[in-house]
């Protein structure tokens, strides 16, 4: 394992996803899936994530595209958080989910737009005092 990698990768997922599910994700880890932990960051967010070839908010539109065609909800919640955490605005990420539903199909763009919601409400929810 490349550690210098991983660590960057481990970085840009806290900046991503927030310390609170990188934490949460690192801790809920055992002996046997730690491992699977340290190969996210090193290839996923490191290899992947830290290419300058594409921005944050680029990598965030093409993770709900695919996200959604392969009907990963659970991933794709995290991801909608991540994307609005990496600077999309609602009408950019209203945008993405309406073209999501015609290529991806209505009941997938109905799913996307009922997670997206209840991400929002949390967000909101976590704002307030």
């Amino acid at each position: 394992m490349d550690k210098h990698l991983q660590q960057e990768g481990e970085a840009v997922r806290r900046k991503v996803l927030g310390d609170i599910y990188v934490d949460r994700a690192l801790h809920n880890a055992d002996e046997f899936s730690r491992p699977f932990q340290d190969v996210l960051n090193e290839y996923c967010w490191g290899a992947v994530w830290t290419d300058g070839a594409l921005d944050l908010k680029q990598r965030s539109l093409l993770n709900l595209g695919m996200l959604a065609a392969t009907g990963r909800m659970h991933e794709f919640g995290v991801h909608f958080r991540g994307a609005v955490r990496n600077g999309l605005t609602e009408p950019e990420l209203r945008a993405a989910l309406i073209q999501i539903a015609i290529y991806c199909g209505i009941p997938t763009g109905v799913e996307c737009f009922r997670v997206a919601q209840t991400i929002r409400n949390e967000m909101k929810a976590e704002r307030q005092p």
